[in-house]
């Protein structure tokens, strides 16, 4: 359970902290489908399998189930990126089966000014039907990246990394070149890796606009300190303001949890993170449109 001060530290005074509250309570803990319509929004909640990097696919399925979303972002460990076809037909059908909607692929690494690499990692989203690839290309690579969303009709979200990304560190790094690419061709924002480099997220957010076709979401005690991160909504990121900004500009893309840390045993922190967002969420909704 939060604490009043850990509830205040991102509602504030906002009249939206008695109603996410309520929701929170009407959850019970038990997670329910991850996706709201709100004036015009569809703000789908998902997992980054990422946060499962510790275990085979067979179980990150299982707790992707666990945790009540059927949105999942897939990382390389779950599905490898030398995969024979046959091999990601048969990882198709386990995500399929299990009820499980394949949002897109990444972190895939575009550090090669090969085309043939290129072709290969688009081959392998097609083959498995993912719609958009998280990527972390170089300044030499991403403008080569435009021909092959135009060919394949998959979009790509370049993932910022914070300070130590010597490429991409923030969201305006990436506008700064996508901006007169493709649509098709954009963001996946990653509030940590955002905070750390100073930036403020929710301005970030409305200079993306359309170009934010993704987000990961993470909290941090330390919005300064990579190490800091916690379960959402128990660390000091304005994750109330986030959502709040992602409704008004009718943001209609993933936030997918990139849970890093007790990689061991995530599922508690994600638990948790997934109720506060959904309390967030289900707060917004109920002050937008009250009964």
């Amino acid at each position: 359970m939060m604490s009043d001060a850990t509830r205040r530290s991102f509602l504030g005074k906002s009249a939206l902290a008695p109603l996410a509250g309520a929701a929170l309570a009407a959850t019970g803990g038990r997670l329910a489908a991850q996706e709201y319509h709100i004036g015009g929004a569809d703000v789908k909640l998902g997992i980054a399998s990422y946060s499962f990097r510790k275990f085979p696919r067979p179980k990150a399925i299982e707790m992707a189930k666990e945790l009540g979303t059927p949105y999942i972002n897939i990382k390389d460990f779950h599905l490898k990126l030398d995969s024979t076809p046959e091999e990601i037909d048969a990882a198709k059908k386990e995500f399929a089966d299990a009820g499980l909607i394949l949002v897109g692929c990444g972190n895939v690494s575009f550090a090669k000014d090969d085309e043939a690499d290129m072709r290969h990692k688009f081959e392998y989203a097609k083959r498995a039907g993912f719609p958009l690839i998280v990527c972390a290309p170089t300044a030499v690579t991403l403008p080569k990246l435009e021909k092959f969303v135009k060919e394949y009709n998959i979009k790509i979200a370049v993932h910022n990394h914070g300070p130590e990304d010597k490429h991409f560190p923030t969201p305006q790094s990436v506008l700064k070149v996508v901006k007169n690419m493709d649509p098709r061709c954009g963001l996946c924002m990653d509030i940590g890796h955002t905070s750390r480099t100073g930036v403020d997220i929710v301005e970030s957010i409305v200079e993306a606009g359309p170009r934010l076709l993704d987000m990961h979401a993470k909290d941090l005690s330390d919005p300064m300190v990579k190490e800091s991160q916690v379960p959402v909504g128990e660390g000091k990121l304005p994750i109330g303001r986030i959502f709040a900004q992602l409704v008004k500009m009718k943001y209609k893309g993933c936030v997918n949890l990139e849970y890093e840390v007790q990689a061991d045993n995530p599922m508690p922190g994600m638990t948790k993170s997934f109720a506060y967002m959904r309390g967030v969420l289900a707060g917004i909704q109920a002050a937008k449109y009250p009964a």
